[in-house]
């Protein structure tokens, strides 16, 4: 039987103490490797290029540079991988600039060791994951008036569809499935979607969806 592929993954984090808390953590998981290890956000972009992790565990309150300037650096070094702010911040604030910097979601670190796995393998599958604390404080984030200018926009049938399941944490592969459609035609339509709302990410699009399609 095959090994099971081992999910790379960076921990960036101020306190050794937690660092070494979540390293042997996600290690007993088998499809989970920790690679590397940030003392701050510059630590961590200057390890990318070397460590090519899949996925950023991110702490915000750090010196040097917190961890909304660190993904807002690492999306301009255009990251594709996942970014997940790991934090003990539910400010409302903090919570939209993440998700409008292009974050896969924010987690808070009271959480159940069992739900913060789960939530990094549903981030791996291109779910967006908030913990479920956060969802007054999510509502409350996403009725910005910034997001209000784009309420009217003319999208198709199908891209209110889509953009549905995007708001419900979907990957491409996902909403392909339940709408019937292929992956490819999915990825088309996002792209639509993108160009239409103004919007850099699909996470920003699950935030638009969830203000101005109730």
């Amino acid at each position: 039987m095959n090994a099971p592929i081992r999910h790379r993954i960076l921990l960036v984090d101020d306190h050794p103490l937690m660092r070494r808390g979540m390293r042997q953590l996600l290690e007993l998981e088998e499809d989970m490797a920790v690679v590397g290890e940030a003392n701050h956000g510059q630590e961590a972009l200057e390890q990318l290029d070397q460590l090519q992790p899949e996925l950023i565990l991110l702490d915000n309150n750090m010196p040097q540079m917190n961890g909304l300037e660190t993904l807002r650096r690492l999306r301009e070094r255009h990251y594709a991988g996942k970014v997940l702010l790991f934090t003990v911040s539910d400010s409302e604030d903090d919570i939209r600039d993440a998700l409008r910097l292009g974050a896969d979601g924010y987690l808070l670190k009271d959480m159940e060791p069992e739900l913060l796995i789960q939530s990094i393998r549903d981030a791996l599958h291109g779910d967006l994951v908030v913990s479920q604390t956060l969802t007054r404080a999510l509502a409350q984030a996403l009725r910005s008036p910034s997001a209000s200018a784009s309420a009217h926009i003319d999208l198709t049938e199908r891209e209110r569809q889509v953009l549905k399941t995007i708001a419900g944490g979907h990957s491409n592969k996902a909403i392909g499935h339940r709408l019937g459609i292929t992956e490819g035609t999915v990825k088309v339509h996002v792209k639509n979607l993108l160009h239409k709302l103004g919007l850099r990410s699909r996470v920003e699009a699950a935030v638009w969806a969830m203000e101005h399609m109730r």
